[in-house]
């Protein structure tokens, strides 16, 4: 087994080593090269989830000694582990062949491929990951990793902007991840995961604020690379990147990194710090939904719908839901990716990404079309559908929670039927815009579009086909008696089952209906124009009452040129250096150089006064005694003569001095 493991890693390393040695060279055959060590690994993770499932399995090796203390290199293997093998295996490889074709006359195809290859290698890692230590050491490649891919086309300001705004809101996650995994190691002097998870007997009744703090930490990570609130902006500027790789990023890397991690430190979390973690993803999902509906932009929104679903995960995880999350991970990766892949084929197709300019495309594309209808309706949580099941899941969990904690808690699981209806609004309004009414002016020549080649079409084929209930349960109402719920027991939830989904179906076909009829042409004003009025009084009394505030804020503007020098959170930081270089220059500064020149003026004084004085009266006792000495010594000369004129002069005095 271990073997697997170092080849799975292997793999893909070699294959960005690769692809960066070979460079231009590697332009026609990087991607093939890719899909073929991808699929290796895929092959190598289904072998192990034959032979390891339903089993724990930790492999040490020693990385360095800290102080005596051996910090090991460990990769832990268990049902969580495998499933997200599978998954970032399976959708990296159809990405990578929808990529073959969709960026068949990009000039650094090498590039991307071997970003790609990076990309999955840091993703691996934190899956196999036995320890946080480890974990964070990938973690931080996975950033570097959206950076280059993000900023692929470097060329292009938006993309570098928005591939400098994701790298640095992560840091800030970041930040409070490895304070997190610094108090683990300070509090339990060991970070690994086969330790930490036997902590939750003494954690599930411990009211310390110290575990809680480190929970909350330990969450930042995921708040970070999730995309939650209050760090969510940098995810739909993301899309400036090639959009194969947003299906990556919102699919089954970077994004998932964090609910992969919740997953993890799960039973390490105290019950403070699950409340906390439930409402920052019950704000996120609200929020994400809600700025959809606004978009018209077919990838930025489907990434705020994928800010929402990840606000979503977070909040099964705080309510306890831990199952359902990680189903609605499983789910959430194959629709959501099938999505941006068919909104890749469409904007490669009539070269905008504004649906304001499509219409009419069911015809001219059906398997787009198909692909896209099959995939939206997961999202939207339609029943027959693997959304459906994996949402319901964590509405279910949401319920029994509320119904356990009581009172107010119910806010959170009605905001998730809320947020449910609002994902049905803006899929269906988007999927009428872009395939249906007339030709709005986004493409001119009508007879050049047309649907994707085999490249293309194949991987999102294949997603539309894993959207269905099927292949998660055999009930389309149910999936509780599924494979993943065997693979992932839960207890039963003692809420009714058949209510939630009734609520849930009920909320849906609202949102269904309002959208579907928000679009059509009428006397009366539709649904979402109203709320773009309401959203624009809101927005015109606050810049009425709040212009100076307004105008101090610019920095959390979307990239713009003349706001480029104020992107968000590197005007805030610039203002902080410029204060802080001025009190350095201006006080602390001068008070060091003040006492310099003290101590300087004094070392001179102190100098002189050791020359002159302490030295001068030594040296003129020397010089005095030296003058006396010589004097003296000339006087014993030997001659009578001196000794004569010597006692004369002496009986002289001496007559002198007493007469």
């Amino acid at each position: 087994m271990s073997l697997y493991l170092i080849l799975l890693l292997v793999f893909p390393c070699l294959g960005f080593i690769g692809l960066f040695s070979f460079r231009k060279r590697a332009n026609n055959w990087a991607g093939y090269v890719g899909i073929a060590l991808t699929l290796t690994g895929l092959g190598g993770s289904l072998v192990m989830l034959n032979q390891a499932l339903n089993q724990s399995q930790v492999y040490l090796v020693e990385w360095f000694s800290m102080n005596g203390k051996p910090i090991m290199l460990s990769f832990l293997v268990d049902n969580q582990t495998l499933m997200m093998l599978v998954v970032v295996h399976f959708v990296a490889v159809l990405v990578q062949l929808f990529s073959i074709s969709y960026l068949h006359d990009e000039p650094g195809r090498w590039r991307y491929f071997a970003f790609l290859q990076l990309f999955v290698f840091s993703m691996l890692g934190i899956v196999l990951a036995g320890s946080l230590l480890l974990m964070y050491v990938f973690w931080e490649l996975v950033g570097l990793s959206s950076y280059l891919l993000i900023g692929f086309w470097y060329e292009r300001p938006r993309a570098v902007w928005a591939a400098k705004k994701a790298f640095l809101l992560n840091r800030i996650g970041d930040a409070g991840f490895l304070i997190g995994i610094l108090l683990v190691f300070w509090q339990f002097g060991t970070t690994e995961f086969s330790v930490l998870t036997h902590q939750d007997g003494v954690l599930s009744g411990e009211s310390s604020v110290l575990f809680t703090v480190i929970g909350v930490c330990l969450f930042c990570g995921a708040i970070g690379k999730s995309a939650q609130f209050p760090l969510s902006d940098w995810l739909p500027d993301a899309m400036e990147g090639p959009t194969p790789v947003s299906a990556l990023i919102h699919a089954a890397t970077m994004v998932a990194a964090g609910i992969f991690l919740l997953g993890r430190i799960h039973p390490f979390l105290t019950p403070d710090a699950l409340i906390v973690v439930a409402i920052i993803g019950t704000i996120t999902m609200l929020l994400g939904a809600y700025r959809a509906i606004f978009q018209t932009d077919i990838k930025k929104l489907l990434a705020y719908s994928t800010v929402s679903q990840l606000g979503l995960m977070v909040m099964g995880m705080g309510v306890g839901a831990k199952e359902a999350a990680l189903f609605h991970l499983l789910t959430h990766a194959f629709f959501k990716a099938g999505l941006f892949l068919c909104a890749g084929i469409i904007i490669h197709a009539v070269h905008t990404q504004d649906t304001r300019q499509m219409g009419g495309l069911r015809q001219k594309m059906p398997v787009t079309f198909w692909a896209y209808t099959i995939c939206a309706a997961a999202l939207a949580g339609l029943p027959f559908f693997s959304g459906f099941l994996s949402k319901d899941a964590i509405l279910i969990g949401a319920f029994e929670w509320a119904k356990h904690t009581g009172g107010i808690a119910y806010v959170i699981p009605v905001i998730g039927l809320i947020s449910a209806g609002l994902t049905a609004f803006y899929v269906i309004r988007q999927w009428k815009q872009v395939f249906f009414g007339e030709n709005q002016g986004g493409y001119r020549h009508e007879q050049i579009v047309h649907d994707a080649d085999s490249f293309m079409k194949v991987p999102v084929i294949l997603l539309a086909i894993l959207s269905f209930f099927i292949w998660f349960s055999f009930n389309p109402a149910d999936a509780a008696h599924g494979w993943f719920f065997r693979m992932f027991p839960v207890e039963a939830a003692e809420t009714g089952h058949g209510m939630v989904a009734i609520l849930s179906v009920l909320v849906v076909a609202i949102g269904l209906l309002g959208g579907f009829y928000s679009t059509a042409i009428g006397p009366l004003p539709s649904l979402i124009m109203l709320l773009q009025g309401i959203h624009d009084v809101i927005e015109k009394l606050f810049v009425s009452l709040f212009e100076k505030i307004r105008n101090r804020l610019k920095w959390l503007n979307e990239h713009a040129d003349e706001t480029d020098r104020h992107v968000f959170l590197i005007a805030p930081l610039q203002k902080i250096a410029y204060w802080t270089n001025r009190i350095d220059r201006r006080m602390i500064d001068v008070m060091v150089n003040g006492v310099g020149y003290v101590t300087v003026i004094g070392a001179h004084a102190i100098g002189r006064f050791d020359k002159l004085i302490v030295d001068g009266v030594v040296n003129a006792l020397a010089w005095l005694a030296g003058f006396v000495g010589n004097r003296i010594r000339n006087l014993q000369n030997g001659r009578v003569q001196s000794y004569f004129v010597v006692m004369l002069l002496g009986v002289l005095l001496m007559i002198f001095l007493f007469f």
